[in-house]
C-alpha cells in the first residue's frame, strides 16, 4: 500500500474511492479512512470513534398520518370523534426502517355503554396522532359525556338535571364533539349531539332545538394520492322519537340511527364512504369508512348500539421514481405514494 504525502492531483477526472457494503468495513479503521458505503448509498469517514456520513443522501418525504375513529355511543348516542390527523413533510435517511402503525377503529357501543376510544396511529418515533374519542350514552341509563381523544366523541341525550358537553379534540389533529343542553320537553331530548371531526366541530343540541337533524363534524381533503380525498370526520347523532338521525361528517363519518324517522347517512368524499346508520326501535348507527379515521354513529332510542369508528391510515409520498419499499407502492403525478392499510414498516 502506497503512503501519499502533500499530493496534488492535477485532473478534471475522478478519485476512485474503496467501494463496499457495511459488513466490510475494516476491521481496525484508522482516524481519516474514507470509503463509499453501498447499504447506506453515501462517502463516510471514520472519526476515531465512529463512520460519519460525508455526504447526506437524505430526501424529503409528505406524509398523512389518521388515527383510528372512536365508536358511537348508544341509546340515543352520541357520534364517535374521529381519529387524530396530521400532515407534513420530514427528511428520512436512506436504507433506515420507520415503523409504521395504524390505529384500529374504536369498538361498537351497546346500552348502556360509551362508544370505544379508536387506536393511535404513527409514523417513525416523530409523527403521532391520537384515536378518536367514543360518543356519550343517554344520561338516563349511563354516561352522557363525550370521550376526548384526537377528536371528541359527541355527548349522548340528556335528563332534566343539566347539559352534557363532548370530549375534547387533540389541538392540531381534530375538533371537539358537540354538546346537547338539558331537557325542558320531551323534544329536547330526542338526539346526542355529533362527534368531532379533523375540519370542524361536531354539531350540538340546544333546547328548543325541536326535530333538528345534528350531524357529525366534517373531515379534511387531501390529495396525497394523487386524488382528492377526505379524511377522519366524525359520526352523526343517535336520536328518540321522530328527530332524523345526524349525518356522518364528510370522510366517512358513521351515520346515526333513528327511532322513528329518516336513518343518518354516511359520510361521502373519502376512500370508503361511512355506513349509513338504521331505523327503527333499538337500531344500531352506521360504522365509520374503513381506513378514513372517521367516527361510528350514534344509536338510536331503545337501546340501539353505536357503530364501530373506522380504521386509520397512514400515506408516505416523495417525488421521482421509487426509492423506499413497504406497503402499498403506486405512483401519480411524479411521485411515488406508499399507502399502509395496516401496520408494517417503511423502509427510506
Amino acid at each position: 500500500m502506497a503512503t501519499l504525502k502533500n499530493t496534488t492531483i492535477s485532473d478534471t477526472g475522478f478519485l476512485l474511492l474503496p467501494v463496499g457494503t457495511t459488513a466490510q468495513r475494516p476491521g481496525s479503521p484508522t482516524t481519516g479512512m474514507v470509503r463509499w458505503n453501498t447499504s447506506t448509498a453515501a462517502a463516510e469517514i471514520w472519526t476515531g470513534s465512529s463512520w460519519v456520513n460525508v455526504t447526506s443522501n437524505d430526501y424529503l418525504i409528505e406524509y398523512l398520518v389518521v388515527a383510528g375513529g372512536g365508536g358511537g355511543g348508544a341509546h340515543v348516542g352520541g357520534g364517535g370523534g374521529a381519529g387524530g390527523l396530521r400532515t407534513g413533510s420530514v427528511s428520512v435517511t436512506p436504507a433506515t426502517a420507520y415503523t409504521v402503525t395504524v390505529g384500529g377503529g374504536g369498538s361498537s357501543s351497546a346500552a348502556p355503554a360509551r362508544g370505544g376510544v379508536g387506536g393511535n396511529s404513527a409514523l417513525g418515533p416523530g409523527v403521532t396522532t391520537s384515536g378518536g374519542g367514543g360518543g356519550g350514552n343517554w344520561a338516563g341509563d349511563g354516561v352522557s359525556t363525550g370521550i376526548s381523544g384526537g377528536s371528541g366523541g359527541g355527548s349522548g341525550g340528556t335528563q332534566p338535571s343539566g347539559p352534557s358537553t363532548g370530549g375534547s379534540g387533540t389541538p392540531g389533529q381534530g375538533f371537539a364533539g358537540g354538546d346537547v343542553g338539558p331537557r325542558v320537553s320531551a323534544e329536547d331530548n330526542s338526539s346526542g349531539a355529533g362527534g368531532g371531526g379533523a375540519g370542524a366541530v361536531g354539531g350540538s343540541r340546544s333546547p328548543g332545538s325541536s326535530n333538528a337533524r345534528v350531524d357529525g363534524g366534517a373531515g379534511l381533503a387531501s390529495s396525497i394520492l394523487g386524488t382528492s380525498y377526505s379524511f377522519a370526520g366524525g359520526g352523526g347523532s343517535g336520536t328518540y322519537n321522530v328527530v332524523p338521525g345526524g349525518y356522518g361528517g364528510s370522510g366517512g363519518g358513521g351515520g346515526g340511527a333513528s327511532f322513528a324517522s329518516s336513518a343518518g347517512l354516511g359520510g361521502t368524499s373519502g376512500l370508503n364512504p361511512g355506513t349509513n346508520g338504521g331505523t327503527g326501535s333499538g337500531s344500531n348507527g352506521g360504522a365509520g369508512g374503513t381506513n378514513t379515521g372517521s367516527g361510528g354513529g350514534g344509536g338510536a332510542g331503545g337501546a340501539g348500539g353505536g357503530g364501530a369508528g373506522g380504521s386509520g391510515i397512514v400515506i408516505v409520498r416523495y417525488l421521482g421514481s421509487q426509492r423506499g419499499t413497504g406497503g402499498t407502492v403506486t405512483s401519480s403525478g411524479g411521485y411515488t405514494i406508499h399507502r399502509f392499510n395496516s401496520s408494517g414498516t417503511f423502509t427510506a
